[in-house]
């Protein structure tokens, strides 16, 4: 190594793996084999993200930095001879991603020292890579209790001229797991058909997108599962658990670049019927304390739409809810083929001698149109009832008297003045030579 025998990083208690907002401190150790004059020591700590279109390339052609800190350690002078030892201190931003390497990309922390020499004089600098996470919580992600399900329905020919159909649905029993958990699937297959099936199986495949201008897809298969056959015609349940293995999680938040996705894909061959059932990997697994009650969510449900009741008075006694009043009955519409109707009336009791009844009571039998009777239908004495066409005589036979209104062609409902019986006229009366007659027969002339 010439001038410089060690030339080293290390971390306070021998830390590797640290987490967003966390203080990275350490020490730089230089041992020298003899003075050596140097412009200046400086330590860097950085984090970003490189993107490449070739396999485990770092030639990057889009990059996105998270932070980039230089701290210097002494200015322009002369290295002495022997070991020699430099602290530093860096902070960490919260928002910074978590760690990945993939085919494509990769985002990378790292710890790095210089010393700068005078021109035309060899430089010398060292890293320390150092793992970064950031822990996501499966208790705060929506929906992570339900389970996650798919079906599908594929069509395929055999034989040449049979067709066929395969009805194929799955399901986990949650959509998050943490490494170390098992995922249960559950498959159900229908075979309408005459020919067998080949295997079924599920696996848990990890998809990496590397957002470029033209992104690119990476699939990895990280565990599989494989069951059997199905025969013609039957219909069978599958069960089967997945190990999941130390994987990076799922969403890299602050990350735009490198987007990390995990689904369980659940596969029949011969035909080729696939479906795919999203989770999502995480750090820290779910409480099932946390894990919302079936019963309660109606309960919210129904509690949130009523409005809070009133609170009752200790003294003021509660009154039962009065029932919702009863809608008013829809009126009968009138008819249009008679002009008399008389709707404040009382219905008349029928006699055989009415000829009153027009089209429209036939045609309406009830209460309402009962009333439309002609407008001689009701005399001035209660049951008494006048034939149509006829008018009401005097006691001693008379003709009907003229109208007392003064107007012609009206019938009257009331008897004639002129028809009652009239007091005596006492005028001729030989009174008081005669005594006058008594009340008997005044009654008879």
């Amino acid at each position: 190594m010439g001038k410089i025998q060690k030339f080293t990083i290390a971390f306070d208690q021998s830390k590797d793996v640290y987490t967003p907002g966390e203080s990275i401190s350490g020490t730089v150790s230089i041992t020298a084999g003899q003075a050596l004059v140097c412009k200046a020591i400086k330590v860097n700590c950085n984090g970003f993200c490189g993107i490449t279109s070739k396999v485990n390339d770092t030639d990057w052609t889009v990059e996105e930095q998270y932070f980039n800190s230089t701290v210097s350690l002494a200015d322009k002078g002369t290295l002495k001879e022997g070991e020699h030892t430099f602290p530093f201190k860096f902070l960490i931003p919260a928002a910074a991603p978590t760690s990945f390497e993939g085919k494509y990309g990769r985002i990378v922390y790292r710890v790095r020292a210089f010393i700068d020499t005078p021109r035309f004089a060899k430089d010398y600098s060292t890293e320390k890579p150092f793992y970064l996470l950031r822990l996501l919580n499966l208790n705060e992600v929506p929906d992570i209790w339900e389970a996650s399900s798919s079906a599908v329905k594929q069509q395929f020919t055999y034989m040449l001229m049979k067709t066929g159909t395969v009805v194929l649905k799955a399901e986990t029993d949650m959509k998050g797991y943490t490494p170390g958990q098992n995922i249960q699937v559950t498959a159900n297959i229908h075979n309408q058909s005459g020919k067998s099936t080949g295997n079924i199986s599920a696996s848990l495949v990890q998809r990496v997108t590397y957002e470029t201008k033209k992104p690119t897809h990476d699939l990895r298969t990280i565990a599989e599962v494989q069951g059997g056959a199905v025969k013609g015609g039957k219909e069978i349940e599958w069960k089967d658990q997945i190990i999941v293995p130390s994987l990076p999680q799922s969403s890299q938040a602050g990350c735009d670049l490198i987007k990390i996705e995990y689904f369980v894909q659940v596969s029949l061959k011969s035909p080729d019927v696939l479906l795919t059932l999203p989770i999502c990997i995480g750090n820290v697994s779910l409480d099932k304390k946390k894990k919302p009650s079936k019963t309660q969510a109606p309960a919210s449900s129904t509690a949130s739409s009523e409005p809070p009741a009133p609170e009752a008075s200790a003294t003021t006694p509660t009154l039962p809810p009065r029932p919702a009043p009863k809608p008013a009955p829809r009126p009968t519409p009138r008819s249009r083929t008679s002009a008399h109707i008389s709707p404040s009336a009382p219905p008349v009791d029928y006699l055989p001698v009415a000829e009153a009844r027009t089209p429209a009571a036939e045609e309406y039998p009830n209460k309402r149109q009962s009333q439309l009777v002609s407008p001689n239908a009701f005399s001035y004495a209660p049951g008494l009832f006048f034939p149509h066409g006829e008018q009401p005589n005097g006691p001693s036979g008379s003709t009907r008297a003229a109208p007392a209104n003064g107007s012609s062609g009206a019938s009257s409902l009331y008897p004639a003045l002129n028809s009652t019986p009239q007091p005596p006229n006492y005028e001729s009366s030989p009174f008081p030579q005669e005594a006058p007659p008594s009340y008997d027969e005044s009654c008879d002339t």
